[in-house]
């Protein structure tokens, strides 16, 4: 491939001038030697790649688990299950929301830790439902966590994957997270390290670069002040390309992720369906505790989400659904379930967060409901999450619920096939068991990006009754919540969610919608 040096941007004459022939050349040499950026380094080896000038030799693929500022936390003031294990030993029985207060920890922390040692025979609870010791050693697996913990703090604050052995292996598994690690131990990083060499292309650009003295210090750019200081004189310019295309007359267009949802509402619409719609702040009522998601259990964590700061609690929640929801939480009330069996915390409950699910609205809609009546909403959430081709910390869904005496599962089933292959235009889709506290029988649909692979589209299920009759409904209610985000990922041929929102406008300008 015949290369005009002359061309070539400064970030990759630097790099072709500083290295020669058979020469291993990484990442981590160019920014120790040159003084690089890892994402300059990474364009100048994309752009002289694509030249022909370097070629890849080798790459392996490194896991990390980087100790975050929880992690540290812990460290110096212990995990949940030594600290609590720790409290019980000297000051006996507690109840747990007891053990939280005094320990200023989340409650949700707190009954995780006790899930962990109960299971391993380590804590119990006595005839007065308070946590107690029943063996005086803590596991394997929380020693093992805290040497983890040891170990990382004193070295660089990083545990690399294969210097672990299984056991250590399986202990860092529950502390480390890939996305929205912020509230774990460990954050799980993927790093790959790839060496180049020249080509013999490569080595003739480097050649050709030195006889004509090209230094990638040239001037790019005339501006006022080289002209008012003469520094231009004392440097040379790179070449401007005349060739250059003249620019396009672009007609106005509007956004193709826009006209999708307008696409999606007018569609259900016209089958029947009313739209519903709420406040972006929610509290934990309507957020979790409305839709039979205990407050102090683990399930609670299958949402990371956003605590407002002010004001903290909301001021009251809506009667009688606040007594009818507290009573099943606590017994039952008249649904015929026992409950969680824990006492209700209405202080908790009135606690603001940014809405992470759909789902919401759904409950809200119920004590307003038609019987029979069909709804949904396209719904903007947030959680804590690490941002990639398939997640966004802000998302959206399109959630929905089918009230009526008739409606069963096999008519959900329709409505996710006609989600999934009408809506997102997968040609592959597959239904799978699932897990949400408010729905039984609880599905996952499934479906599969010629890029990306299979990816969850959203869950849905059929409200269980200690969800819809606290909440004034006696009939099967059909719920769903999709993202529509992932949705339209499918339907308009991209390869990352990122690029639904992203502020080029060149997007805009080039890519047809509906």
């Amino acid at each position: 491939m015949d290369i005009d040096v002359k061309n070539l941007h400064p970030l990759e004459v630097k790099l072709l001038r500083h290295v020669s022939a058979g020469e291993d050349i990484t990442a981590e040499r160019i920014v120790s030697e040159l003084g690089y950026k890892i994402g300059q380094c990474n364009q100048a080896f994309s752009w002289l790649t694509s030249k022909g000038c370097l070629e890849e030799t080798s790459r392996e693929k490194k896991t990390f688990y980087e100790l975050t500022d929880t992690g540290r936390e812990q460290k110096a003031a212990g995990t949940a299950p030594e600290r609590i294990f720790s409290y019980l030993k000297e000051n006996g029985a507690h109840a747990m929301p007891e053990i939280a207060e005094a320990l200023s920890m989340e409650k949700s922390d707190v009954g995780s830790a006790f899930g962990l040692l109960s299971s391993k025979g380590i804590l119990r609870l006595n005839g007065e439902r308070k946590a107690e010791i029943a063996s005086d050693a803590l596991p394997e697996e929380v020693v093992i966590q805290r040497s983890l913990l040891e170990r990382a703090a004193a070295g660089d604050g990083t545990l690399n994957d294969a210097s672990l052995s299984s056991e250590e292996k399986k202990a860092i598994g529950a502390m480390a997270k890939k996305r929205g690690a912020a509230s774990s131990p460990f954050r799980i990083v993927e790093r790959e390290d790839v060496v180049y060499r020249l080509t013999p292309a490569g080595d003739e650009a480097r050649k050709a670069l030195l006889e004509a003295n090209i230094t990638g210090e040239e001037f790019g750019v005339l501006t006022p002040e080289m002209i008012q200081t003469g520094a231009w004189k004392n440097g040379t310019f790179r070449p401007y390309g005349i060739n250059a295309p003249t620019s396009r007359l672009i007609p106005g267009r509007r956004n193709a992720y826009s006209e999708y949802l307008q696409w999606v509402k007018d569609k259900l619409i016209a089958l029947g369906f009313e739209e519903f719609d709420g406040p972006l702040v929610e509290n934990e009522f309507w957020n979790g505790d409305a839709l039979f998601m205990p407050q102090f259990h683990s399930a609670r964590d299958i949402h990371d989400v956003y605590y407002v700061k002010d004001p903290v609690h909301c001021r009251e929640i809506e009667e009688p659904w606040l007594s009818q929801v507290a009573a099943t939480h606590e017994n039952g009330w008249k649904t015929g379930s026992r409950g969680w069996g824990y006492s209700f915390d209405h202080e908790f409950t009135r606690r603001q967060v940014l809405r992470s699910q759909g789902t919401v609205l759904s409950a809200h809609q119920l004590t307003k409901a038609k019987v029979p009546g069909k709804y949904f909403g396209v719904v903007r959430c947030f959680r804590y999450d690490q941002v990639d081709a398939t997640h966004g910390a802000d998302f959206y869904q399109t959630e929905g619920i089918v009230l009526g005496k008739d409606v069963n599962l096999k008519n959900l089933l329709g409505l996710l096939k006609m989600f999934a292959e009408e809506i997102a235009g997968a040609e592959e889709v597959k239904y799978v068991p699932g897990y949400f506290p408010f729905t039984e029988p609880s599905i996952e649909v499934h479906i599969k990006h010629p890029v990306l692979g299979w990816f969850e589209l959203g869950g849905s299920g059929i409200f269980r009754p200690e969800v819809t009759e606290p909440l004034g409904i006696d009939v099967p209610v059909l719920a769903w919540g999709l993202g529509i985000d992932r949705m339209a990922l499918m339907h308009l041929g991209l390869n990352d969610l990122r690029e639904l929102f992203t502020p080029d406008i060149e997007s805009v300008r080039t890519r047809r919608g509906n």
